[in-house]
């Protein structure tokens, strides 16, 4: 049975702590498309990773397997999120999944993360364990430039979809929370 499961970014130390942002899985356009996915009778679920203003990636590892992964499970990370699904992937090359939607994938080029999170070398080969990857990349994104050059440069012929204007695809640069473009490439 289809399945998605949608991965937040990582948000700042003082929004994860202000009651007045909501948690990370309840913001940006992720209850959108839970909500979207769900009317389609497509099980959705959006976890909440612990402390994810500093993403451990072996606690992110955690949270994320206690969720059913099958070969039609669609994934979908936003930034940190896309970024956990690329070393998730390729670190298990004997799991098949649905789509993979990296949205404004961040590999954290610039090392502002004390830790190893990022600390991995993608799999080439690791679409082709997909019924298709897809990176949703911005024209004024400059947070992931680095970041999307990476995965291009070692899977250089992974499929990009470039939007004008969506910033880092969070509200503010959006003006929505709806993301329609997102949940056509989730039904394909």
């Amino acid at each position: 049975m289809k399945n998605a499961i949608i991965l937040h970014g990582m948000p700042s130390k003082e929004e994860y702590y202000s009651d007045e942002y909501p948690s990370a899985s309840n913001s940006q356009w992720v209850p959108w498309l839970q909500k979207q996915l769900l009317i389609r009778d497509i099980p959705a679920v959006t976890p909440e990773m612990p402390i994810s203003y500093l993403p451990d990636y072996e606690v992110w590892k955690r949270e994320f397997e206690r969720f059913d992964i099958t070969p039609e499970t669609i994934l979908v990370g936003h930034s940190c999120g896309a970024g956990f699904l690329l070393r998730w992937l390729t670190e298990n090359k004997d799991v098949h999944v649905g789509k993979v939607i990296l949205v404004a994938p961040w590999l954290d080029p610039d090392k502002e993360l004390a830790n190893d999170f990022f600390n991995f070398q993608i799999d080439p080969t690791f679409p082709k364990r997909t019924l298709g990857t897809v990176v949703f990349d911005s024209t004024n994104d400059d947070v992931i430039k680095d970041s999307v050059e990476r995965i291009m440069s070692v899977v250089p012929d992974i499929k990009v979809v470039e939007f004008h204007n969506y910033g880092h695809f969070c509200i503010e640069d959006m003006k929505t929370e709806a993301f329609p473009e997102l949940l056509e490439e989730c039904l394909k």
